[in-house]
């Protein structure tokens, strides 16, 4: 299983790079995992558009899902338009990103899978178990496995016991770390700190930590640091373009 980094950064890109999202392929088949803003490019200078197999989305934020719609059009208005792409989101998430567009115009570079967080579901050769985590909108962290490799991802998230499930024992958790130390009172349960990813990443065992969503501006070291007071395995921060490769 080979993971890409399109952008690692929440709520908005910087110059740099784009918000947090991911290409994962495994088997030849290629899964685009939340793709928020300013991803698409880097997507596109690996592969082209129509070569996308399927598309997760974890919660309807923008930072998450922007980029879809470019996603479609690139899909839907080549000379020789796409396959209807399947598009895996909680029920209803993507109703307003995708109705920002003329009537009619991306319907059928689409096929939508809704969803319930908590559900479990085959999206190609993965096989994919969510779980609904605490945000300001449905969230659904998920666990993707093939080959007998486990990748999780919580999306974004407030801190719950179930992320310990979510993370047990997976080859690689990718996982939301806005903030380094102390998430602020205002977003206390809704997103997360370095600090507590350590935490939850320990006590399942996760065999490496990939932190995504930090806050534009915030020193990627620092955020490694705090991750480690809680968590021995190997820690990085998400930046666009990095590749990991997975055993299996």
């Amino acid at each position: 299983m080979r993971i890409v980094v399109l952008g690692g950064l929440g709520a908005w890109p910087s110059a740099e790079q784009g918000c947090a999202g991911f290409l994962v392929e495994h088997g030849g088949f290629r899964l685009l995992i939340d793709p928020g803003y300013a991803t698409l490019q880097p997507l596109l200078t690996r592969l082209p558009a129509a070569a996308v197999d399927a598309v997760y989305v974890s919660h309807g934020h923008p930072d998450h899902c922007a980029d879809l719609q470019p996603l479609l059009r690139a899909r839907a208005l080549a000379d020789r338009p796409a396959p209807a792409l399947p598009v895996y989101a909680p029920t209803g998430s993507l109703d307003a990103l995708l109705a920002i567009d003329d009537p009619g115009l991306v319907d059928a570079a689409y096929r939508p899978h809704g969803f319930t967080p908590g559900d479990a579901f085959d999206v190609g050769p993965f096989a994919v178990r969510t779980w609904s985590l605490p945000h300001w909108l449905p969230n659904a962290g998920a666990r993707f496995t093939a080959g007998g490799t486990v990748l999780a991802y919580t999306g974004d998230t407030g801190p719950d016991p179930t992320l310990v499930e979510l993370a047990r024992d997976a080859d690689l958790l990718i996982a939301e770390a806005t903030y380094v130390d102390e998430v602020p009172d205002e977003q206390v349960g809704f997103l997360s700190s370095a600090a507590e990813v350590g935490r939850y990443a320990g006590a399942a065992r996760t065999r490496a930590v990939l932190l995504t969503h930090l806050w534009p501006g915030t020193d990627p070291a620092a955020a490694v640091a705090a991750t480690r007071q809680a968590y021995a395995g190997p820690v990085a921060v998400a930046r666009s373009g990095v590749v990991v490769d997975l055993p299996g």
